[in-house]
């Protein structure tokens, strides 16, 4: 999901000025706010011995773990070790085989999959082609409402075409439908469990059997989830190295912060901003930075309102002191964005990322130039009704900054504080938006091609929270969607940023390296953002013998 999803900000704090090293990685900042860098890697040390069982820290509860509704970082953080996609994200950012073992495209319109024999679902039977057209059909069933169905919107056809082969035939080329088949649309569950669960399907009444290391053992609501091994697992390089994981739901952060230094919890991932320097200084554990797709924009909800004309959405654009937000809640390590998709989501082409995001300006900060374009606009004394929630502090100091920048050019921004619960439905009920104007979103891609964030601003999609529509940008999207080659596709990715900046559908607002706490018993797990899909918990043992 690019998608700007329920929000968990997640950033270093200034206290690693003292012990950073150098910058490295594709998501490592430029210039890092107030510190003198760290550094990002794909993975922790290797494990070195097996583990009976651990603990880990989830920010929220997942609100489902149906494969087809799954659209945030809970539900993915739990369903990376239990469901898997006919390929893979790899923690370096590379797409490679996963339930397929291969795919080919006889012409535009056609993906034929080969798929993998012998796997075996968490019951003991074996995957067949039934299972993976009936997997990926429910994203195109309005009746079971996925955020995916989108995806699928040049999709003529799913069939089985051979005892280990799955066809999609398209209605135009659509590059992106398969590099997505690398995360939940291209998920696979067993047809006759789908049939069997009906609507408990994915809740704690209903059964979730798929192929992945680990099985969903029990669903303790409110309370936590625990997985087992899978003996059956076919991937002996993932085979598990611990026999059980539990995870724990703790929304409050300083209380996350406590488990982690008291060992209640034995990891996490998107540690809080304001908890890294305690845990860095206790001596408990690690903390980590890895690769990441995402950065933190402002989604623009109503463009029937005051933010509906573009010189208003510019003005508040140029009034936000960035490298201040990035100090107050970032901990001084990030940086200013200079575009809706962090550089970390142009990792398919990486030789191409310094070229394209050096020939983009940084991102201007002209409080006066802004207040003119307010007057010029008529939009004095407007009002701007923004949502913050107690989700995470990052989200309060985010908002705050926004209300002082838009009151400082004229703007009358107000805030609305909302339930953690219902700042989620925001990005999954077009009736939760109602009355509401902005939102703070973590923007970031599924896969690593730039494309997959943009395809969201496309007239109509899903993920296109303010229904914005840009005939340009339509027509450019298509061009991009349809191009094989890589590096082409890139370049004309970068067209559809151009558009993007010109008319700030999403204002952009900084971008930081993604996190995870590793308590000192336990390493081996995958540090970035390719944890929402990729079996990390897998990976995870002794961090001694």
């Amino acid at each position: 999901m690019r998608t700007p999803r329920f929000l968990a900000f997640v950033a270093c704090t200034a206290a690693l000025a003292a012990t950073a090293t150098a910058c490295s990685g594709a998501t490592a900042p430029r210039n890092a706010v107030g510190t003198t860098g760290y550094k990002v890697e794909p993975t922790s040390p290797a494990a070195s011995g097996p583990l009976p069982s651990l603990t880990w820290s989830l920010y929220a509860e997942p609100y489902t773990l149906d494969y087809a509704l799954a659209y945030d970082y809970p539900p993915n953080t739990v369903l990376a070790n239990v469901c898997e996609q006919l390929f893979r994200v790899t923690p370096d950012l590379k797409i490679e085989p996963g339930l397929a073992t291969k795919y080919t495209q006889p012409d535009p319109r056609t993906l034929v999959y080969t798929l993998r024999p012998g796997v075996k679902f968490h019951d003991g039977t074996v995957m067949t082609a039934e299972d993976v057209v009936a997997s990926l059909k429910r994203h195109t069933d309005p009746a079971t409402g996925s955020p995916w169905g989108s995806a699928f919107k040049n999709v003529a056809s799913i069939e089985k075409t051979g005892p280990l082969e799955v066809t999609i035939k398209l209605s135009k080329p659509d590059v992106l439908l398969h590099e997505l088949m690398a995360a939940s649309p291209g998920t696979v569950e067993s047809a006759a469990t789908l049939r069997k669960e009906g609507k408990d399907y994915g809740t704690p009444n209903g059964k979730v059997n798929c192929s992945g290391p680990y099985a969903v053992q029990k669903w303790a609501q409110g309370d936590s989830i625990t997985l087992k091994k899978h003996d059956g697992y076919w991937d002996t390089k993932l085979a598990p190295k611990t026999a059980e994981v539990k995870f724990t739901f703790v929304e409050d952060a300083a209380a996350r912060s406590n488990a982690f230094l008291s060992g209640t919890a034995d990891g996490g991932y998107m540690v809080p901003s304001s908890s890294i320097a305690d845990l860095r200084s206790s001596k408990r554990g690690t903390v980590l930075f890895g690769p990441n797709t995402g950065a933190a924009n402002l989604a623009v909800l109503n463009l029937k309102g005051t933010l509906g004309d573009v010189r208003v959405r510019r003005a508040l654009s140029m009034a936000l002191d960035r490298k201040n937000i990035v100090k107050a809640a970032a901990g001084g390590v990030g940086e200013p964005a200079k575009a809706p998709t962090a550089r970390g989501a142009w990792a398919l082409a990486p030789e191409k990322t310094a070229k394209i995001y050096g020939a983009l300006p940084e991102p201007a900060f002209d409080v006066k130039g802004a207040r003119k374009l307010v007057e010029e606009a008529g939009a004095k004394g407007k009002k701007i009704t923004m949502v913050t929630s107690s989700l995470a502090p990052e989200i309060s100091v985010v908002a705050i900054a926004v209300q002082a920048a838009g009151r400082s050019i004229g703007l009358d921004v107000e805030l609305k504080p909302v339930a953690p619960e219902a700042y989620s439905s925001i990005f999954v009920d077009p009736k939760a938006r109602t009355g509401l104007d902005l939102v703070i979103t973590n923007g970031y891609d599924n896969t690593p091609d730039p494309l997959e964030f943009y395809q969201y601003l496309r007239t109509d999609d899903f993920g296109n929270y303010g229904n914005w529509s840009n005939p340009e940008y339509d027509a450019a999207f298509d061009r991009a969607n349809a191009e094989p080659d890589v590096a082409a596709r890139t370049e004309l990715t970068a067209e559809l940023q151009k558009i993007a900046l010109r008319e700030l559908p999403v204002i952009p607002v900084y971008e930081a390296p993604y996190s995870v706490f590793l308590g000192k018993r336990i390493t081996g797990a995958p540090t970035g953002i390719a944890q929402l899909y990729y079996p990390w918990a897998a990976t995870i043992g002794a961090a001694t013998p």
